[in-house]
């Protein structure tokens, strides 16, 4: 979903289209990934009201990529005269999306579409006037690809909201009074090389400049605007940002147990014991302050 990439560790950040860790349980961690979207809301609230002022009332929006469904909700609450589509590989995901549509009231005008992308696209009943993709397209081995068949599936005139790159997230101070300081950015260099090795074993992967905007320009789009929107989640954290903190960093522990320098490793398992009062449990200068970056470009009328 990084934070410069989507990493062990970032699932939760927001919604994704699952091809990289088979070993995870993703209908499982519905209810983590549901919280952590919520955490992120602020962020994604910021980002539609940007879209919202760019754009025209779509009568389709579709979620490539929805997870739990917490963007697609809001996009919903966004757009109140549209239609929303939520599309995501695990169908026990899109089953909380729609309870959560009809939670918040908007069941009336909300979908789910169960598939791969980008292939699932094709069973839309009419193109999109909207099309979200948040941390999805990175999932694909041929993003160049993924990209031309976001741009088939718009109607002339819509818009594709690509989320990729961002800044690495932060929680904790450089120097947090245990083990060497700079850990994080320590974490960083190791989750870049994750995840290098996740795009490379990808099916069909191929190496591609993340030049987005010239991206959009060859799949026959017109660039329209970038911007990043921030998440700053001050310390003292809340127990909701505490907890994604603590889910984050002991995904991160157990993905990249071997290849973390051992002192690091060590500040890490106390960082995540319970009992020891220097635990993310107990700290009072935990946050969460990162930034995610959209890109739009619109389908020549």
């Amino acid at each position: 979903m990084a934070h410069a990439h989507h990493t062990p560790h970032q699932h939760g950040a927001g919604h994704h289209h699952h091809h990289d860790s088979t070993d995870i349980d993703w209908a499982e961690m519905g209810p983590l990934l549901e919280s952590q979207a919520e955490l992120f809301t602020p962020l994604y609230e910021h980002a539609l009201a940007w879209l919202a002022k760019r754009q025209t009332e779509p009568g389709l929006i579709v979620d490539a990529g929805s997870g739990p469904g917490v963007v697609a909700c809001l996009l919903a609450d966004t757009f109140p005269g549209a239609r929303v589509v939520a599309v995501d590989s695990t169908e026990p995901l899109l089953e909380r999306a729609r309870a959560r549509a009809e939670r918040l009231g908007v069941a009336d005008r909300f979908g789910t579409l169960a598939g791969e992308l980008p292939g699932v696209l094709g069973d839309l009943d009419y193109p999109a006037d909207l099309l979200w993709a948040s941390r999805s397209l990175h999932h694909l081995g041929d993003q160049r690809a993924g990209l031309a068949a976001f741009a088939e599936h718009l109607a002339p005139g819509g818009t594709l909201a690509l989320m990729e790159d961002g800044l690495p997230s932060r929680y904790l101070p450089r120097d947090i009074g245990i083990g060497r300081p700079g850990l994080q950015a320590r974490l960083d260099a190791l989750e870049a090389e994750w995840f290098a090795r996740m795009r490379a074993s990808l099916p069909g992967t191929v190496d591609e400049i993340e030049d987005w905007p010239a991206l959009l320009t060859a799949a026959g789009l017109k660039p329209t605007g970038t911007r990043t929107f921030l998440l700053d989640l001050p310390a003292p954290a809340t127990d909701r940002a505490r907890a994604y903190v603590t889910a984050s960093l002991t995904r991160l522990r157990d993905a990249m147990a071997d290849e973390l320098d051992p002192d690091d490793r060590t500040t890490l398992d106390r960082l995540l014991d319970p009992d020891d009062p220097a635990s993310l449990h107990h700290r009072p200068d935990v946050f969460v302050l990162t930034a995610q970056t959209v890109h739009t470009a619109t389908r020549p009328v």
